[in-house]
């Protein structure tokens, strides 16, 4: 195999491997309902986290950008091709961490995701493979569109759900009340 190949063989390695990592847990390949869809937009039904993309696919995007940023600092003599697989393999370590009864309990316990269960292999997938857009389209872009796009991003989010990326963090690691109040409201029950 051509050596230039190596980087994204080692990125479809990965993948593979959080997928045959999250299938050995228990994880369901694909949503219990039986079938997949692109796009799933309803972030308080069962079918959130369980499809293709969701609204969280923009954290995703985020991780990218992120990603690309942290490692164009700490590694500027590797390719982006190397700095890419070891984006995957932070973005694949977070996959199969987030979907732990640990986090995935975290996440119910002081967030509004109240009926979350963890993610399913191909909505993992399917946040593997936005982390590496996010990460190209930071490449190519200049780093002020590059910050323009993720404040967009977290902003549509923060809007259209009321969580982002920025959100998630913070309740993960310091929940606030006021916070998750808010999240709360825009649960189908208030509404």
């Amino acid at each position: 195999m051509n050596r230039r190949w190596w980087p994204w063989a080692a990125i479809a390695g990965i993948l593979a491997a959080v997928a045959a990592i999250q299938y050995a847990m228990g994880r369901v390949p694909i949503c219990t309902c039986g079938y997949v869809r692109l796009w799933h937009g309803d972030v308080w039904s069962s079918g959130n986290s369980q499809h293709l993309t969701d609204w969280y696919t923009l954290s995703h995007l985020a991780h990218g950008f992120i990603f690309y940023a942290l490692l164009r600092w700490l590694r500027p003599g590797w390719s982006v091709a190397w700095r890419a697989v070891a984006a995957m393999l932070i973005e694949g370590g977070w996959e199969v961490v987030e979907n732990t009864p640990l986090i995935i309990d975290r996440y119910r316990e002081v967030t509004a995701s109240l009926d979350y269960y963890g993610d399913s292999i191909v909505n993992s997938f399917g946040d593997g493979v936005a982390m590496l857009v996010g990460f190209f389209l930071a490449a190519r872009l200049p780093v002020v569109l590059s910050v323009v796009i993720v404040i967009g991003m977290e902003a549509l989010a923060g809007w259209m759900i009321r969580d982002n990326l920025a959100l998630n963090v913070v309740m993960l690691v310091w929940p606030l009340d006021a916070v998750r109040e808010w999240q709360m409201q825009g649960a189908p029950s208030t509404r």
